[in-house]
């Protein structure tokens, strides 16, 4: 097989161009980014592109699957550059697939597609996927789902999948997690256990993770594997505030959902976070996944429970941790992300 992966230079592009190594099954990867990396991959070229501008349509004629990861997170107050990219760039790669003949399509949706749901029993994926009204990125890829469910009712002859995974975390996703998220502003050392008192805990804010490997595992075998649909992606346990102030030695005190958004929206407003308060909202809304079908359909497994997932990513953050691609690595600037296009 021959395939093509957008934002294969990010956090779980990586990952996904790693497990292509080992998978006999795969001949050959193009990883396209829109600044050619320095790491290399076995079996994985490099071709730079942005899914938003680039005739795509030569770059995946003769592939066997796309993989479609590329999206922006930064700079979050330019709502029309993420629009542009994240909407209209996914539109142009759906568009391209079809032009280009290729079978199938393997795109990266996300948990925050879906909405409002419980946090005390896991949904499946037929949970309504309307997202969360005050956050973007949620909005985002509910806009997209559905430019997607119009692509597959106009050519069924493409296997579509789409994976929803948790939020996903790797050592060296950290540099570039704490541009995204943190910002400049977030010292380092403050994560070294013990040294931070007090965690916030907000009654409510419970969430899954996934490490990157794991996730990049899951595509790899939507890639190979006869299947369609929706796939849930997410590790155990379920985590909370309270799991990060373990492995901080920290104790928690509680803050209410609304004070801990006037904080969030406070802080954005000052520019001491690119964080939008929306995500916020999106973490508090977001159900829990059910996993059943990714185990049973695609016989996956994660690896890494969520937590230790989360313990790498706290460990990165201390030493700085990254990758030599333009998003991942540690010397990449910008006080509010960057520019670059990546998937968490």
């Amino acid at each position: 097989m021959r395939v093509v992966v957008t934002g294969a230079s990010g956090n779980v592009g990586t990952s996904l161009l790693g497990a292509f190594a080992g998978d006999s099954a795969i001949d050959s990867a193009v990883g396209i980014s829109r600044r050619r990396p320095q790491l290399d991959f076995p079996k994985t070229e490099w071709a730079t592109a942005d899914v938003a501008e680039s005739d795509l349509v030569g770059l995946f004629r003769g592939a066997d699957a796309v993989v479609h990861l590329a999206w922006l997170i930064q700079p979050s107050r330019d709502r029309n550059l993420l629009w542009r990219v994240n909407v209209e760039g996914s539109a142009r790669v759906f568009r391209a697939v079809a032009e280009a003949r290729v079978p199938a399509l393997v795109h990266a949706s996300s948990i925050g597609a879906y909405s409002v749901g419980p946090k005390d029993q896991a949904v499946d994926e037929s949970w309504p996927t309307n997202g969360v009204r005050t956050c973007d990125y949620s909005q985002h890829k509910v806009e997209v789902e559905r430019r997607l469910d119009r692509f597959e009712r106009e050519h069924p002859e493409v296997r579509v999948v789409r994976l929803r995974p948790a939020l996903i975390f790797k050592r060296e996703s950290a540099a570039e997690q704490r541009r995204l998220f943190a910002g400049p502003f977030v010292p380092a050392s403050l994560l070294r256990p013990g040294l931070i008192p007090f965690v916030p805990e907000i009654p409510g804010l419970s969430f899954q993770a996934l490490h990157s490997r794991d996730a990049g595992e899951a595509y790899r075998l939507a890639v190979v594997s006869d299947v369609r649909g929706a796939f849930n992606v997410a590790a155990p346990p379920v985590l909370d505030m309270t799991s990060i102030a373990r492995q901080l030695r920290a104790k928690t005190f509680r803050v209410s959902a609304r004070a801990g958004r006037a904080v969030a929206s406070l802080a954005y407003r000052a520019r001491l976070t690119p964080l939008q308060p929306g995500w916020l909202d999106m973490g508090l809304a977001a159900p829990l996944l059910d996993t059943t079908r990714a185990r049973e359909e695609l016989g996956w497994t994660p690896a890494h429970s969520g937590e230790e997932a989360v313990a790498e990513l706290l460990a990165g953050l201390r030493e700085g941790a990254g990758l030599e691609t333009p998003p991942l690595s540690p010397d990449t600037g910008g006080k509010e992300g960057t520019s670059n296009l990546v998937r968490l």
